[in-house]
């Protein structure tokens, strides 16, 4: 692309040649989408590691202000992170062909385990790959959250305060609060670069961030049931803030209490289907939607889930790279990154207290940990291979 700068995008967007292709970042993404397990804590990690650290694709600069604005913008954390990487040097369409790439693999997975639980009668075998892979998951999440912390909030006290509160906050409610990234952004911007209003003690108006509102759209009988899939889960996408996890409440609401589309059984099973599949978590929905309506179920329910995350993230990316190096924009970035990396931290806590629940998950955790540490090139589907098959042949016996 030797022309990057856009019919109508700012010109401060413009950027130097880029170190790979369109076509290397479609097949990373592809890639993370079909072996990237651990949901979004690990796969924030990955990117970081692989795209920045390692291939030097994306600069770390780049890569906060994805996450800033993936934090602030409803929907799934780590696939409005690849959108935005792809949408660093490749404008539109890199950032179309990142985000399909990323959630394309663990989609088409989904399906076909929709089909063979929908012709099998349930899928027993879950409990027991889940309680391997969680357990050894929880091991490559933790070093993931680590290293972002080491880089993301070094050793400035005020994001150190904002880490460890926004980590408490998450482990003790179990969730995301939206509110609190937003706050650490200004925060940090006031502390730092005081607006002049502020400095000469005069009254001003703070501009905040607005949440875009829609009124509830009724459900009613008469409707199509894929017009109400789509709308149902349009409302996940669009108005659901946090990690993967953070949608799961929402969709029970509205999948087994509302509409009674699955019964409890069926919705733990889409869960536990989106924890040992890789890419996001919240591809739980193509499992929903197949279970539901079939094949067409499960695409209106991915489509209707990820597309409004993708306009929250490709329409006010330019803004974001054009406004990003103001030194207010910057330490605004900086708060909020030290928040999201607090709140994956606390989140890997609150996992770890589900997926470790006895002596030999705690030793899959721990043999995971010391395994990535000692063979740093180790690919981690591997470990998760392994951990799957140990929960097959250990479970089992555990349970009788």
């Amino acid at each position: 692309m030797n022309d990057r700068q856009q019919i109508g995008a700012p010109a401060a967007i413009t950027a130097e040649r880029p170190a790979y292709t369109l076509w290397q970042l479609v097949t990373y993404m592809l890639r993370l989408g079909t072996f990237g397990f651990g949901g979004p804590v690990a796969l924030a990690g990955y990117m970081h590691r692989d795209l920045v650290e390692r291939r030097q694709w994306i600069t770390d600069a780049d890569y906060k202000e994805g996450l800033a604005l993936a934090q602030l913008a409803p929907g799934p954390l780590a696939a409005q992170l690849a959108i935005y990487l792809g949408y660093v040097h490749y404008r539109i369409l890199g950032a179309t062909l990142a985000g399909l790439a990323f959630v394309l693999p663990s989609f088409l997975m989904v399906v076909a385990l929709g089909w063979a639980y929908v012709r099998f009668g349930g899928l027993t075998w879950m409990q027991s790959v889940f309680y391997g892979v969680g357990a050894a998951v929880i091991g490559i999440i933790a070093i993931s959250a680590h290293k972002l912390t080491t880089k993301s909030v070094g050793k400035d006290k005020l994001l150190w305060a904002i880490y460890l509160v926004l980590a408490a906050v998450t482990v003790i409610t179990e969730s995301e609060i939206a509110w609190l990234f937003l706050a650490a952004g200004i925060v940090v911007w006031f502390w730092r670069v005081p607006p002049k209003w502020l400095r000469h003690g005069s009254l001003g108006v703070v501009a905040a961030t607005q949440i875009p509102t829609a009124g509830s759209v009724a459900s009613t009988l008469d409707w199509p049931l894929l017009t109400q899939i789509a709308v149902f889960f349009a409302k996940a996408g669009a108005f659901v803030f946090g990690s993967g996890l953070a949608i799961v409440p929402f969709l029970y609401g509205g999948v087994v209490t509302d509409f009674h589309w699955l019964s409890e059984k069926q919705f733990v099973d889409a869960v536990a289907v989106a924890m040992i599949t890789p890419g996001p978590v919240v591809i739980t929905v193509g499992f929903i939607g197949y279970l539901v309506a079939g094949l067409p179920g499960a695409s209106v329910a991915a489509l209707a889930t990820f597309l409004p995350c993708y306009l929250f993230t490709v329409i006010p990316a330019p803004y974001f790279k054009k406004y990003g190096k103001l030194p207010a924009i910057l330490a605004f970035v900086d708060g909020v990154t030290a928040a999201a990396v607090g709140a994956i931290t606390g989140a890997v806590i609150v996992l770890a207290r589900r997926s470790i629940i006895d002596i030999p998950t705690l030793v899959l955790a721990l043999a995971t940990v010391v395994l990535l540490l000692k063979f740093r090139k180790l690919p981690e589907p591997v470990i998760v291979a392994g951990a799957a098959l140990i929960g097959l042949l250990v479970y089992p016996l555990l349970r009788h």
